[in-house]
């Protein structure tokens, strides 16, 4: 249970959110009318169906966890699907294709679990746990990943814990499947130590930069103002590290706003910042910053936007992310981020200012100030 945090006000998305559809459509992009191709661990999660070398569910309910866009059943799946998904950009597009989803796991009973493992091992295994934990005993636990981001490992790992039944290699990954045992107390060694961050953060794997304070936030955060006034925002906020160092260093705020799209992120931001003395008003926004408005006004905005969409480069999210902050930024208001040197973003950002002025450019980043 997350605790409340003094002096917060929380959005309507607190909870973790559900929305139930009904038979899945095809998924769609996000922010396309055009059909999305299924990535190849998707494909490999529903090959053993399609193959027959596992009987399609014809009845009975399965979870999804670690859900995304671009799924086609297979022929003849029937079982009812509770997808989970807490990435706020996927989980809109699965949203408005009909389905049954929620931010966090929730409910037991399950006859099986579909698990789309990704690069994170710590979140993997989490999953893994949660399937195990919420399916009924000799359902069928179905997991797919990416020889690029180890699920060879991941098998093997499994396997050694609760055996596996079978695997299936295809599209440059593999599937495994093994069936829920009466005896799950294994599932302890697949839960995730506690990651506590400079003694005070609390993270989780899969969470961006969930061992350490990365470099660019340390900058940003050096470039601090000691005094402010109004309203503050940090867009891609995280588990919290810069609007607490926000809070405790520029005096005068009266509220910040955190904007983050990775749920579980924003839930450890909420209980990072719950203990500071004499913070000011926090309020928390699940939120996708590229394909969402922002409807508030702010005075200072700070960000450390992310700049991948999986593994490929993706600067475009960056400069997304300046737009909103120009947009959501009262006349004089002020943009302080940080960025990777080599990121195309002081054009962006040049258009989208009066002025703009380097602060910082050290380690390979660059750290910008923008008047609006």
């Amino acid at each position: 249970m997350v605790p409340s945090v003094r002096g917060a006000v929380y959005t309507e998305r607190e909870k973790a959110p559900s929305a139930i559809g009904g038979k899945p459509k095809v998924q769609q992009a996000y922010g396309s009318s055009t059909t999305m191709k299924p990535s190849r661990p998707l494909a490999t999660l529903f090959h053993p169906f399609e193959s027959g070398a596992i009987a399609t569910p014809a009845q009975g309910r399965f979870l999804f966890l670690g859900a995304e866009p671009g799924f086609r059943l297979s022929e003849g799946f029937a079982a009812d699907l509770h997808l989970v998904q807490g990435f706020r950009p996927h989980f809109r597009a699965l949203e408005a294709a009909g389905n049954r989803i929620s931010a966090l796991p929730e409910g037991s009973g399950y006859d099986g679990a579909l698990v789309l493992a990704g690069r994170h091992r710590g979140q993997n295994e989490d999953w893994i746990a949660e399937a195990v934990e919420r399916v009924l005993p000799g359902g069928l636990i179905l997991l797919a990943g990416s020889n690029e981001d180890g699920i060879g490992s991941l098998r093997k790992r499994v396997n050694k814990l609760v055996g596996t039944d079978d695997s299936l290699p295809k599209h440059h990954g593999v599937a495994f499947w093994f069936r829920r045992p009466d005896d799950a107390s294994f599932v302890s060694a697949l839960r995730p130590q506690p990651v506590l961050v400079e003694d005070r953060f609390a993270t989780a794997p899969g969470m961006f930069s969930h061992d350490r304070v990365d470099l660019g936030s340390t900058l940003l955060a050096e470039c601090l103002p000691e005094t402010g006034k109004g309203s503050a925002a940090d867009f891609g906020a995280g588990w919290g590290y810069l609007a607490g160092m926000l809070a405790e260093r520029t005096t005068g705020l009266a509220s910040i706003d955190l904007y983050e799209a990775d749920y579980a992120s924003l839930e450890a931001a909420k209980s990072n910042l719950a203990e500071l003395p004499k913070p000011p008003a926090f309020n928390f926004f699940w939120h996708d910053l590229v394909g969402e408005a922002v409807e508030r006004k702010y005075d200072l905005v700070v960000m450390n936007p992310p700049f991948h969409q999986g593994r490929a480069a993706e600067p475009g999210i960056g400069q997304a992310m300046i737009g909103k902050a120009a947009s959501a930024l009262k006349p004089g208001g002020r943009l302080l981020m940080v960025a990777n040197r080599g990121l195309p973003y002081a054009q962006t950002l040049q258009a989208a200012f009066k002025k703009v002025e380097e602060l910082r450019d050290e380690d390979g980043f660059r750290v910008f100030s923008a008047i609006r």
